[in-house]
């Protein structure tokens, strides 16, 4: 994960990119965290036909896989960083002949989870290492924001570092996968009953999931957009 604020150093990221280093800029672990991502939404009932947003995609570590599991146009990415999102086309889906699948308009830089530029609804979306970066009324904006582009009974997946509901807040917590998380900083720990917060006066659902294999012990947590 490196240093767990860079990626809002949008200037340090694109040095990084420019050094050749935009698989290690996003944490690394290239072939490892994009197959699991890849499983998990297939085990999950992803669909070759379906729309399906990656919210923080980065330099497309899951991106690649997704777009070569996908239907042509189906994919499309979200990232804070404009130079990841340019390594990412350039570099890792040229380098793999998927061109043709991916219109570049379809990565789009953003840090806002503004999605007004949806033109039809998402089916599944994902948001993989993002909200462990993030206090939780980031959530709560994306899942407002979100919920005019994504059509009924959509799923949005969602990690975090998970904590007991008998784990004080304000004390950190060690993971098992060698990530310590805070309440009030940067990487970001929250209950469950937190996401189920969140989704108060909104058309979605959450359902935890738990743990799904994730190298650094992140829990996965299940949004769904009720009609």
């Amino acid at each position: 994960m490196g240093n767990p604020t860079h990626y809002f150093d949008t200037a340090g990221i694109a040095a990084a990119v420019a050094a050749g280093a935009h698989r290690a800029a996003i944490g690394g672990l290239w072939e490892e965290v994009g197959r699991l991502q890849l499983d998990f939404l297939v085990s999950r009932g992803l669909r070759p036909d379906q729309k399906f947003l990656d919210i923080g995609c980065g330099s497309l570590r899951a991106g690649v896989k997704l777009v070569r599991y996908l239907d042509a146009g189906n994919y499309y990415g979200t990232d804070i960083n404009e130079s990841l999102l340019m390594a990412g086309y350039d570099i890792e889906i040229r380098n793999e002949g998927l061109l043709d699948k991916l219109p570049r308009a379809q990565l789009v830089t953003d840090g806002e989870f503004d999605f007004s530029w949806c033109q039809a609804p998402f089916d599944v979306v994902l948001a993989q290492s993002v909200f462990t970066h993030l206090p939780l009324n980031h959530l709560r904006v994306c899942l407002e924001r979100l919920q005019d582009a994504a059509a009924p009974g959509a799923r949005f997946y969602v990690t975090i570092f998970e904590i007991a509901d008998d784990h004080p807040t304000h004390r950190p917590c060690s993971h098992p996968g060698g990530i310590t998380s805070y309440g009030a900083r940067d990487p970001y720990h929250y209950r469950f009953v937190d996401m189920v917060h969140c989704c108060r006066g909104l058309p979605w659902r959450a359902t935890r999931i738990g743990a799904w294999n994730h190298p650094r012990s992140q829990h996965m947590i299940e949004f769904v957009r009720e009609p």
